[in-house]
Formats: C-alpha cells, sequence, structure tokens
C-alpha cells in the first residue's frame, strides 16, 4: 500500500493491533451483580447509617427537603469507612465549571496523629464544603484573580461514588461550586434551582387536578450520546484531530455513508469488546445504559441510557463521556466527542430525551391509552409546547457552540430553526381543541406484516421524525439539536425553566376560573388549551425540517432561524431571559451576562486554535508535499523533453495553480487570523466567525483538492479513507 513513512506507519500498527491487556470474565461477575457496586447508594446508606440519619438524609433526597448539618458528621464517617474498604485513600469533590468539562479537588484522608503516624479522617464539614480556585475556571467576570475564593457544596441528590485506578481509588463527591459572593459558577447550581422551580409549578397544576400528597416532581433525561472510534496512531499523526477534536482538512473518501450499510450494521469485534468494558464500568458505576449500536456514519457509534433524576442524568452523562475516552484508549483508540470530526458525514449530538413526573403520579407527559381523554396529560403537554414557542431562541442558544455550528443544518442533523413534532394522533387532537373540541380520536390499531409466522405489531398513531429539532415520542419529548461535546445542563436548564413558566401561566389562568371549584375545571382546561394553541399554533410542524420549503415556511411563520454561535448567543443575557430566570431564582442578571461572556470567549477560543492549526499544517505539511510533488513532475517532464518526447503537463500547471492559491489562502487567514481593534469579545466573535472561518474554509478547499491529485506517497496526513475504514 502506498502512502507517507508516517502515514504507512500508522496503518501497519492498526492493522498489527494486539489487545493491551486479557480479555475480561464477563462469566465471572453476572451484571446484575456489578450494577451500582461503586455508588453509595441510598441501599448503602441504610445498611450504614443510623435509621433517623438515614431518614432525615432521604427527606432531603426525595423532597428537598433542607440538609440537616447535624447528620452531616455521621455521613461522613460512614462514607469513609466505606470507601476505605474499597480502596480509596483520597477524596474529591467533582464539580461542573463553565467549561463544560468536569473537575476533581483530590483530597487525602490521612492526617499525622501527632505521634508520627496517621490516622483516616473525613468530617462533616469536609464534606459538605470544598475551597477550589474559582479565579482559575471561567467566571465571565463574576471572579478576577485577585478574588480567588469559590465553594464547592455537597450536592445530596447525586449519590457519591468510588472512581477505580489501577493504583487505587478515590471517593468522589458530587458538588456545585459557587463564588465566595453565592453567584454559580457552575452548570450545577442553576439545574438545580430550575428543577426546584418546575416542581413548585407543576404542583400547583397538579393541585387543581385533586393531587395533593404528592412526592417531588422532578425532570427525567436520558440522553442518547454519537461518537466516533478511531485508532490512536491515525489519531496521533493528525495534529487537528488531537488539539481542535476535528479534522481540519480531509478530502471525501471513495465511499461514504451513502450505502448506508454501516448503521445497526454488525459492530466490529474490537470496537465491541470495548463498548463491552466501557458498558462493564459504566454499570459499576451505577449508570443505566441501555442501547449500543453502528451510527450512521462510518466508526461512529451510539450508546443510551434508561431515563433518570436529570440532575443525576447530568452527572452520569459526564461520567459517560469520561469513561468512553478512558476505557477506548486501552483499547488503543481515540473517542471522538465532537459534533463534526470529519466533514461530509453524519455529525454527532447528543439527542435529550426530556419528560417530567414522580413516584406517585407517574410520567406527566404519558398520554394512555386515550390520550384525547386524558385532560392532566393535554395540559402539561401544552405547557411544553407554549414553552417552546415563546423561548425558541433560548432552546437555541442554550445550544450554541463552534462545534454545533458544523452540524446543525446539515443533513444528518436538525436545523437551527425550532419547531415542534407532535405526530398525527396528537396534531389531530389539538388541532381540534384549537376549533372548539374533542369530537374524535385516531385509534393506533395494529400492524399486520403479511407473514404467517410473525405476529400482529401494535402500532403508534403517530410516525417518528428524525429531523425534528423537538419531537414528541411517545411519553416524551426528544431534543434532538443539542452536541454531542456539551453538558446536559444548560438544555436541562432551559426546559425546566421554559416549562415552569408555563405551567405557572396555566396553573394562574385555571385558579382564576375555578377559584377552588372542581367542576368548572373541564371548561377551564379547554377555554385555556384552546387559547394556547390559537396563539402558539405555528410552532408545529410534522414535515420534512430538512426541506429548503420549510425553510422559507418557517420564515412566513416568524419562527427564529439563529444559524450560527455569534447569532445565537445574546440571547442569554436578552432582558426576556433576564426576566424569566430571574423570575424562578434560577439566574441572575449578573450570572446570565457572565455566562454569554464565557460562551463567546469559548466561541472565539475554539475557532482562534483551528485558524492557528489550518496555518501550521498548510504550511508545514501540505505546502511542502505539494512543492516536492511539483518539483517531480517538473523533473520528470525535464527528462521526456531532453528524450524528445512530448510531455503532457496539464497536471504540473494545475499543481502549480493550486499551490498558489494556497498561498495565497493561507496569507488571507493568516491577516483575517491577525486582526485587531474588536471593542468587546461580542465584536471579536462576530469577526471569527464572518471573516476567520470563511478564510479557514477557503485553505481547506485547496487542501482537499490538492489531496486528490498529489502522489499518495507525499500525502502527509492519514485520509478519511484510512481513519474511518481501517478497523
Amino acid at each position: 500500500m502506498s502512502g507517507s513513512r508516517a502515514r504507512l506507519q500508522a496503518v501497519s500498527a492498526v492493522t498489527n493491533y494486539k489487545p493491551m491487556s486479557p480479555p475480561l470474565n464477563f462469566a465471572e461477575t453476572p451484571t446484575g451483580e456489578l450494577f451500582g457496586i461503586n455508588v453509595f447508594s441510598s441501599k448503602v446508606m441504610k445498611e450504614r447509617l443510623p435509621k433517623a440519619v438515614y431518614k432525615s438524609l432521604l427527606k432531603t433526597i426525595d423532597s428537598g427537603e433542607k440538609l440537616d448539618a447535624s447528620i452531616a458528621d455521621v455521613v461522613a464517617t460512614a462514607m469513609k469507612d466505606w470507601a476505605i474498604e474499597k480502596g480509596a485513600t483520597h477524596y474529591a469533590h467533582v464539580f461542573f465549571p463553565l467549561t463544560g468539562l468536569t473537575a476533581e479537588k483530590h483530597d487525602s484522608f490521612l492526617s499525622p496523629d501527632g505521634s508520627g503516624g496517621a490516622i483516616a479522617e473525613f468530617s462533616g464539614a469536609a464534606l459538605i464544603q470544598g475551597e477550589p480556585d474559582a479565579s482559575s475556571f471561567p467566571s465571565g467576570g463574576i471572579r478576577t484573580t485577585f478574588e480567588a475564593r469559590g465553594y464547592t457544596a455537597w450536592d445530596t441528590t447525586s449519590p457519591a461514588y468510588i472512581l477505580e485506578n489501577p493504583n487505587g481509588t478515590t471517593l468522589c463527591i458530587p458538588t456545585a461550586f459557587v463564588s465566595w459572593t453565592g453567584e454559580a459558577l457552575d452548570k450545577k447550581t442553576p439545574l438545580l434551582r430550575s428543577m426546584k422551580a418546575l416542581n413548585e409549578q407543576a404542583r400547583r397544576v397538579l393541585k387543581l387536578f385533586g393531587h395533593v400528597e404528592i412526592s417531588m416532581i422532578c425532570s427525567t433525561a436520558g440522553a442518547e450520546q454519537e461518537y466516533f472510534l478511531i485508532d490512536r496512531n491515525f489519531f496521533f499523526a493528525r495534529p487537528d484531530l488531537l488539539n481542535a477534536g476535528r479534522t481540519l482538512f480531509g478530502a471525501k473518501p471513495p465511499k461514504g455513508q451513502e450505502l448506508e450499510d454501516h448503521y445497526f450494521g454488525a459492530i466490529p469485534e474490537r470496537v465491541l469488546a470495548c463498548m463491552l468494558e466501557t458498558e462493564r464500568e459504566l454499570f459499576k458505576l451505577g449508570i443505566p445504559v441501555k442501547t449500543r449500536h453502528n451510527e450512521v456514519a462510518p466508526a461512529q457509534y451510539e450508546i443510551a441510557p434508561i431515563f433518570e433524576n436529570a440532575n443525576v442524568a447530568t452527572d452520569h452523562q459526564q461520567l459517560v463521556m469520561l469513561t468512553m475516552k478512558r476505557v477506548a484508549q486501552k483499547y488503543g483508540m481515540e473517542c471522538l466527542l465532537h459534533e463534526k470530526p470529519f466533514a461530509g458525514i453524519n455529525g454527532s449530538g447528543k439527542h435529550l430525551n426530556w419528560s417530567m413526573g414522580n413516584s406517585t403520579q407517574g410520567n406527566l407527559l404519558e398520554p394512555g391509552d386515550t390520550p384525547s381523554e386524558n385532560m392532566q396529560f393535554l395540559v402539561f403537554c401544552a405547557a411544553v409546547m407554549r414553552a417552546v414557542r415563546r423561548h425558541s431562541k433560548l432552546l437555541r442558544a442554550v445550544i450554541a457552540h463552534a462545534g454545533n455550528d458544523h452540524r446543525l443544518g446539515a443533513n444528518e442533523a436538525p436545523p437551527a430553526i425550532i419547531s415542534i413534532f407532535l405526530g398525527e394522533e396528537l396534531t389531530d387532537i389539538f388541532e381540534q381543541i384549537k376549533k372548539g373540541g374533542v369530537k374524535t380520536a385516531k385509534r393506533p390499531g395494529t400492524l399486520t406484516v403479511g407473514v404467517d409466522t410473525l405476529p400482529p405489531l401494535p402500532r403508534h398513531a403517530g410516525d417518528r421524525n428524525r429531523t425534528s429539532p423537538f419531537a414528541f415520542t411517545g411519553n416524551k419529548f426528544e431534543f434532538r439539536a443539542v452536541g454531542s461535546s456539551q453538558s446536559l445542563a444548560g438544555p436541562l436548564v432551559a426546559l425546566n425553566t421554559i416549562v415552569a413558566e408555563s405551567l405557572d401561566y396555566v396553573a394562574t389562568e385555571l385558579e382564576q376560573v375555578t377559584k377552588g371549584d372542581k367542576k368548572k375545571l373541564p371548561g377551564a382546561v379547554q377555554k385555556v388549551l384552546q387559547g394556547i394553541m390559537k396563539e402558539n399554533w405555528d410552532i408545529i410542524f410534522n414535515g420534512d425540517n430538512y426541506a429548503e420549503s420549510w425553510h422559507k415556511e418557517a420564515e412566513k411563520r416568524g419562527l427564529p432561524n439563529l444559524r450560527t454561535t455569534v447569532e445565537s448567543l445574546p440571547t442569554i443575557s436578552a432582558k426576556e431571559t433576564v426576566s424569566l430566570l430571574s423570575k424562578y431564582k434560577v439566574l441572575s442578571k449578573r450570572e446570565l451576562e457572565s455566562r454569554e461572556e464565557i460562551y463567546f470567549e469559548q466561541y472565539c477560543k475554539a475557532i482562534n486554535v483551528e485558524a492557528i492549526l489550518a496555518v501550521e499544517i498548510a504550511q508545514t505539511l501540505i505546502l511542502p508535499a505539494a512543492f516536492r510533488y511539483q518539483n517531480e513532475l517538473a523533473q520528470t517532464a525535464a527528462n521526456l523533453k531532453s528524450a524528445g518526447v512530448a510531455a503532457d503537463t496539464s497536471l504540473l500547471e494545475r499543481l502549480g495553480t493550486l499551490t498558489k492559491q494556497l498561498q495565497a489562502n493561507i496569507e488571507a487567514l493568516e491577516k483575517a487570523h491577525a486582526h485587531k481593534g474588536a471593542k468587546n469579545v461580542h465584536e471579536e466573535a462576530h469577526h471569527y466567525c464572518k471573516e476567520v472561518v470563511p478564510a479557514m474554509a477557503a485553505v481547506r478547499a485547496v487542501v482537499d483538492e490538492l489531496e486528490g491529485i498529489v502522489a499518495d506517497d507525499l500525502w502527509p496526513l492519514p485520509t478519511y479513507q484510512e481513519m474511518l475504514f481501517i478497523k
């Protein structure tokens, strides 16, 4: 096989791959016995805590009651003893700063005993509160370098767990992260606040339906995580993947995903081995992963869990990403979580399945057998529809970042236009409500397959729509626009809060009309639902979201189409957003402004890294290869001419034109990147979006064309064909 020396070495290493460790014995310990063994779960707490302490802590976890600080020492001792039995030497407050990543501060259990020895200690105070440096994380001006104090606070609702390492284990305690002034510096704090707001407003609505003595209402989440796996030899041979997480250059391979042969195909043995160990590690952490399969693009896969409390699901999702990357390395692979690591093929999302409910009422978005007769379901579903229509710009803003700009609107991801897919049955019901009342309802029925040996299949009343950014899928909504590298927290904060506001509106309207008279409730509900449908019907779209005709139709309906991060982020500090999130005490004006500043900075930094990389790779790898090939062609032409043979120099001329164009495009990119004079980070981001990104695309266009004509033995970078298909 031809190729440059570096590429050949990478290909050789991949094709001669040998497992780094012996296979796991999956028969030794049944999966059921593994699940949750490294979690300080309710079961463990019940076994190890005094009954009164356990009941007190359970009230805080299940009912949201204030933590009784007097029990902290007892809990801390039990947690320490449990962790030490599992080999722990340290504990860590785990928190989620505005980088979107996971952060940890590790401290040893051991303290000197004053007699030349040491004792293991872990106090209630150490459990409840930690103090990392707040000035070293993004704060958007809330903290400066000389104002370093920040606090981590124990989140009792997300269980502590053991993180295993070949050389020991660590007790990990999920925490919130706030500044010395009490302002949120993390993803968890506003998420917990938004869940509190949703609980309060949902309870008001349920009270009208006669549900008073009920458990806490929680939003629930389950994220379908898409990702790529490629061999690490290829990864390290690509400076762009190593530093930016995506390929800045790469010609389309002869075969991509057009044969539709990868989706749900047989999983390669090495990949499946990696998946199995990943799942094993996740089961130990109590993470209920359920599904795995090949995704649409070559070398792309998906893992999906069962629904959990939204806060726990968010913490677990961060652990899923960390575990996937860690285990992949053990199998000589790199897990790519960027939204678009390879141009021209399917990108990766993190489809956020969202609902709300509790242990006494169940799932509040469960239609039941007869949705048209389920008045409570229709109220909650309509509230979500109203929320999405009124706050679609905010939903677009919370999934906005540089990586997702490459994915949204492409042929495998929903467009930047936020709309709702309801399906045939629900659309019909709500349309009748809009017109005055439900008189008929579609029935699901059965689907006859036409093969005698196969049973009739129950058929849903509506199809699914994979092009919709926000789709009702039976008993939940699926927010498909979330990026694969993102934390779930931002989208969940937005969803919880906008739905809380909508439920607040519904509860207030119904309370004013019924005034405690349950007989008036059906008529009041009909009136409220009819008003919501009339005002928000334009958010419903059950067709093809990819179609150009939909973009024109959405514009006529007045639906926003914020195509880029730079267009979307100002919504975060807009007057209506500040009013909404301040009202429900989720985020203050200052906290929102700081977040907007941080996200603009992150966008600029991401594009800045890519621009520097693009120039470096083009100048130091691509141009030299092109010049060498140009020299070979010139020498060949000269030799032929001296031998009296007419030489066809068209390829040489084309190559000369492309190298000149590449040099000019590199120069233009350098000029755009060197721009000075932006007054603020907003202007800087606008410049990166409108000037630097197109300049990078121009460099890429020439490089990708060169890849198709430069001799293969001179091309310096592993190609798409090699990275995606050699396993």
